[in-house]
């Protein structure tokens, strides 16, 4: 690596690195803010907020990662502009497609690490925030969607579960159907409960079960019927645990990427839509790969020198952030009903912002 471009990539990480440090601080004292009150109601211990803001902080990267690295380009190449250091690079025969290669590098090394960061730190992160939101500020009881869970067990019996309390391991609006292992068609009986409660007892877990609460049974023999009521009946252990059911419940932003697309292929299987979930899926590598769309955009554009200085360039970055992210958040409405392709909805911004970003590098003086 040549001496220029040493100094270019120091310079644009300690720039870039700085950017990303204070947009945590900005939004986690803004956060920090508006939770105060619901922390000092819920007497949340100093420990939990901590591990609560410490398990908040790789979501703002994530996001914030691209808006530093346009600051961080927009910033070292205004400033080498206005001292005129670039067009003494320039007239020593430096093209500006060479001065941007310590740019594009830096840009796409950070890319490939945020696919994994946003893959797999990021949702391992958020699981615990939504625990510690659950367990102390008596939010997101239900951690998965409000649509019923279903699961089979074993080759004969199915469960439905209306809604699923990940805090109590109890389920809601619970029905158990079992059917005759010769004939799957021949339903044996029914539980209808209000609930279903785990249930530990025994240190070594060979007790754990499931325990159905106010409720009836149904059983079936040929064309007669027997109704049972009950107020608590043990089914036992099933296949499904409470760790299974949660696994299920968890929203796509607490899921890393394999467990993503097996839940996806899952749904599929099942008959669902899973236009929302493909297009979150691809979104877990398109984003980080605007990093290099912004660079490719600004430095550019801070490459010709203007008046205003870094205020311009300020506001330049603050305009594309808002004006990238916000047709993404349309776009993605449209992929969520189907309109269009997950996979083309999820790189839509990118492919517009690099044909943007193309057309600005020709125009500018090389």
């Amino acid at each position: 690596m040549r001496l220029l471009d040493r100094y270019i990539v120091r310079q644009f990480l300690a720039t870039s690195l700085f950017g990303l440090v204070t947009f945590l601080l900005i939004f986690l004292v803004i956060d920090m803010m508006e939770k105060l009150d619901d922390f000092i109601d819920a007497n949340t211990p100093i420990e939990a907020i901590g591990l609560y803001y410490l398990t908040f902080m790789p979501e703002i990267i994530k996001l914030m990662t691209p808006v530093a690295m346009l600051m961080g380009a927009l910033f070292v190449v205004g400033r080498l502009s206005n001292q005129n250091e670039l067009p003494a690079m320039k007239s020593s025969g430096l093209s500006l497609y060479r001065f941007l290669v310590p740019f594009l590098s830096v840009a796409l090394v950070v890319s490939f690490l945020s696919v994994y960061f946003s893959g797999w730190i990021v949702p391992y992160a958020n699981g615990k925030k939504t625990a510690i939101e659950r367990a102390h500020l008596h939010r997101s009881q239900s951690t998965g969607s409000s649509l019923p869970l279903f699961f089979q067990d074993g080759r004969t019996r199915l469960i439905s579960i209306g809604f699923y309390e990940s805090l109590n391991k109890t389920g809601h609006r619970v029905s158990v159907e079992e059917f005759a292992d010769t004939n799957l068609t021949v339903m044996l009986r029914r539980y209808d409960a209000r609930q279903m409660e785990w249930r530990d007892e025994g240190t070594g877990g060979t007790n754990n079960g499931w325990e159905l609460m106010s409720g009836t049974l149904r059983e079936f023999d040929g064309e007669e019927q027997r109704l049972t009521s009950f107020d608590r009946l043990t089914l036992g252990r099933l296949s499904i645990s409470p760790t299974d059911i949660e696994k299920k419940q968890r929203k796509p932003d607490e899921m890393n990427y394999p467990d993503l697309r097996e839940f996806i292929e899952n749904q599929q299987r099942a008959g669902q839509d899973v236009s929302r979930w493909l297009v979150d899926l691809h979104a877990k590598i398109a984003f980080p790969f605007a990093s290099v769309i912004v660079v490719l955009f600004g430095v550019p554009f801070a490459s010709i020198k203007r008046r205003g200085g870094l205020a311009i360039d300020f506001g330049v970055c603050v305009a594309i952030t808002f004006i990238y992210l916000a047709f993404m958040k349309t776009s993605q409405v449209f992929g969520y009903n189907g309109d269009l392709n997950p996979l083309l909805t999820a790189w839509l911004a990118n492919i517009i912002f690099l044909g943007l970003a193309l057309i600005n590098l020709l125009r500018v003086q090389k």
